[in-house]
Formats: structure tokens, sequence, C-alpha cells
């Protein structure tokens, strides 16, 4: 509630600033004095001197709240009750901050149901304070913003600068996830490699996590059949599927298909990466894979597993059809029409000019499509948990269940296990080196794509 009237106090007086600054501004130009700027700038620069810093300040006092609270909190006699261990004692307070925002969640220690009161009275109290430190930080910043107010103040300039600013801020925000990641990844995989030896994780073929007890732990996570796995069936199995159908299709589109057909099968078959993840695997599970598995019987395998690496494959092959003739078919496009005229005017057949001038002129794009639609299939997780199994085997044989380096990262994390066991770190490991392939293939496939473009600019 104190947050919902901060917020509507805060309204408020922007509201009240800008009609005032506006107001203002306007009876410059009313008595014949030359502007800098609208009056709707001003009235902009007065707001951003409002509202700026009273969020700055709101946040930063709302990420102190939560320390400030647990430290009073210490010196109510129920505190004293609280456990000795830290993660019990994190546990409790947890708990009670849940049963303080919402007295209707769930409870499992009886002590965090006595704190809720306390917790309750510790926020409205730090409540009220940001309340009025908000309420300072926008009077003064509104103050010192109306005081700016004159006919020669460059107030859009300096609105343009914090706009500018703004967008800056916005445009690291990926940037600054990105190392984020980086860097969580390098460091839990440093605490695994420094338990296990990389070149054991890096080139042993037996991967038994749940096995891994003792000193020597280095045999039980061999990560080869996890990348082979990923390999065969995200850039092996599914390309053989999506690179011939998706190739044609881009194709057929760009020379054969006429106007009206274009602007039907196009979107349809764009529909295909639109569709849920989930939903392929579904498909997998209960259509191609026990299909496969009937048809593996009827060759006169002995029982053949429902869960093979040809049927994720498959349906990943089908799943990113729309990457590689999306793809192509920019790339086909883009080839100058005076290369299919020249080879038309030389007495080459239409197949002729796909075949000898199109397709060799758009392969960088065609491969810089493929590239994308690898680096996508060896992420995907909901197929490979659904239609391949978790069996990590080295093995050619596309019938046989496999699992890849996303189920596993799946699998690792989930259930209730040690966050700094072997086991769970391996999770880290795995996800660096998906992360550092992926990160690689789209690098080579946008290099790719820039040559491309350069060359038919």
């Amino acid at each position: 509630m104190i947050q919902l009237a901060i917020l509507s106090a805060l309204v408020a007086l922007v509201l009240v600033g800008w009609f005032t600054a506006r107001g203002k501004a306007r009876l410059f130009a009313r008595d014949g004095v030359t502007t800098w700027s609208r009056p709707e700038y001003h009235a902009a620069h007065l707001v951003l001197w409002i509202l700026v810093p009273a969020l700055v300040g709101w946040l930063a006092w709302s990420a102190l709240v939560p320390s400030l609270v647990d430290a009073a909190l210490a010196a109510w006699p129920v505190a004293q009750n609280l456990p000795a261990s830290e993660f019990e004692r994190a546990s409790v307070l947890a708990e009670a901050r849940a049963l303080a925002a919402n007295p209707d969640a769930g409870s499992f220690y009886p002590l965090a149901a006595e704190l809720v009161a306390p917790i309750q009275q510790l926020n409205a109290r730090y409540g009220l304070v940001g309340a009025v430190i908000v309420a300072i930080l926008a009077f003064s910043g509104g103050a010192w913003g109306f005081s700016r107010l004159r006919a020669d103040f460059p107030a859009r300039t300096w609105v343009e600068r914090a706009v500018m600013l703004l967008l800056l801020l916005a445009s690291l925000v990926a940037i600054l996830t990105t190392f984020g990641i980086i860097a969580s990844l390098v460091y839990e995989t440093g605490l695994f490699f420094g338990q296990v030896s990389p070149i054991d994780f890096l080139t042993g073929t037996h991967w038994s996590p749940g096995a891994a007890v003792g000193d020597d732990i280095g045999d039980s996570f061999g990560a080869v059949p996890l990348f082979w796995g990923t390999i065969y069936i995200g850039a092996v199995i599914a390309m053989i599927v999506a690179i011939p159908l998706g190739l044609m299709s881009a194709i057929y589109l760009t020379q054969y298909a006429s106007a009206r057909a274009r602007r039907w099968i196009k979107p349809m078959l764009e529909i295909l990466a639109g569709v849920p993840t989930v939903v392929y695997g579904y498909f997998a599970a209960l259509t191609i894979a026990p299909f496969i598995r009937d048809l593996a019987a009827s060759l006169g395998r002995d029982n053949p597993s429902t869960e093979s690496a040809l049927a994720a494959g498959l349906v990943m092959g089908v799943m990113i059809i729309p990457f590689v003739s999306s793809m192509a078919d920019d790339s086909i496009a883009a080839v100058p029409s005076a290369m299919r005229d020249g080879s038309l005017a030389m007495g080459a057949t239409q197949s002729e000019t796909i075949k000898r001038v199109l397709i060799p002129a758009a392969l960088p794009g065609i491969v810089a499509g493929v590239m994308l639609a690898v680096s996508r299939a060896i992420g995907e997780t909901m197929i490979v948990v659904m239609a391949a199994g978790a069996a990590a085997n080295l093995s050619a044989d596309p019938l046989d269940s496999m699992t890849t380096v996303t189920f596993q990262i799946v699998q690792l994390l989930t259930g209730d296990q040690e966050f700094d066991s072997p086991k769970t770190l391996s999770a880290f490991a795995l996800g660096l080196i998906l992360f550092t392939v992926t990160l690689v293939l789209n690098i080579v496939a946008l290099r790719v794509v820039r040559r491309f473009r350069e060359a038919y600019d």
C-alpha cells in the first residue's frame, strides 16, 4: 500500500510539474521573448528533474530495506529463537518475509509465523521513511528544475541528452547480461574443474555423475557421449531433414511459385518457427517415436526403444526448416537480376540457371542460414527430453537412445541437490561449452552474411 501511495503521489507531482512548466514557458512567447526551446521541452525537463532523483532514491532505499529490517529484527525478543545455522536462519527469514507479503502462503517453520508481525511493522516503518526520502528528492529536484525555467535555457538539448542516455543504458542491458552470464559460467566451471580434470571431462567417454564418489571421480564425467549426441541429433540428422527441404522450398518460392501462391505458402511455412518447442516434443514422443519403433521392429530389430536419436532429429529438422528457408529465400532474392537474365539470355534453362548461377551466388547466405539453424538445433531441449532419452550412448545407430548437453543440464540442475557438488557444477561446464559453440557459430554466420551483403550492395 505504501509503495502504491508513493507511486500515485509521484505521478500526481509529475503531472503538476508538467502543466506548470509548460504554462510558464508559454508566457515567454506571449511576452515576445525569443525562446531556445518549445514549452513541451521545458515541461519534459522539469519532469525529468522530478522523476529521476525520486526513482533513483526509491530504488536505492528499496535495496537497503531488507538488510535494515533484518538488522532491526535482531533486537526483537522473538528473533532470539532463530536457529544458529546460517542456512536454517536464512530459510526461516525468507519464509517469514513471504508470509508478511502474502498471509495465505504456506508455512513450514512455526517460528516464521511469529516473525510476521515484527517484519510487517518494520516494513511499514521503513516504508514511511522511504516515502519521506522520495518526497524530499522529488520536491528538491522539481525546485531545481523549476528554477532553470528561463527563455534562454536550452531545455531541448538537455532533454535529448537525457533520452540518449536512457537509450544507451537500454542498449547496455543486453551486453551486461551477456557478461554476467559468461562470468557466472566461467566461475562455476572453474570450481568444477578444480575437482575434475578438464582433460577427463573433454575426452572421457563415460558419463555417470550419479556414480561420482570418492577422490577419483574424473572417470564419471566424460562428456564425449553428450557432445556426440548433441552433434548427431542437432547437426547431422536434423540438418539432413532441414537443408534439402528448406533449400528446395526457397527455390520454389523465389523461382517457380506465382505471387498468389507465395503470399499463402511463405507465411504458412514460417508458422513452423512460432510453434512452441513443447508441441514439437509431444509430436515427436506421441507420433514419430512410436512409428520409428514399429518400423524398426518390422525390420527385425529386437526390442526397439521408443526413444531414439532419429525421432528427435527428424522433428528437430522440421522445426528449423523456416530458418534455412528464410535465409535461403532472402539470399536467392538478393542475387542481382542481371545475373539471372544473362544466364537465360545465353540459352541456359531455368533449372541450369538455378544450379549454376543463383545457388553459387547465394551460397554464402545459404551457408549462414544453415549455421544459424545448427546453433538453434544444438540448443534445443524439449524435443530431446521427450523423444531422445537420457542414455549417454556413444553410438552411430540412429535408433539408439541418446542424450544431449541441454538435456543433461536440465537433469543436473533440477531436484534437491547440493549446489557445490561436482554433479551440479558439471552443468555449468556443459553450459559453457554449449555457449561457446553457439557463440562461435553465430559469429561465423554473421560474418558470412556481412560478406554476402557487401558483395551485392
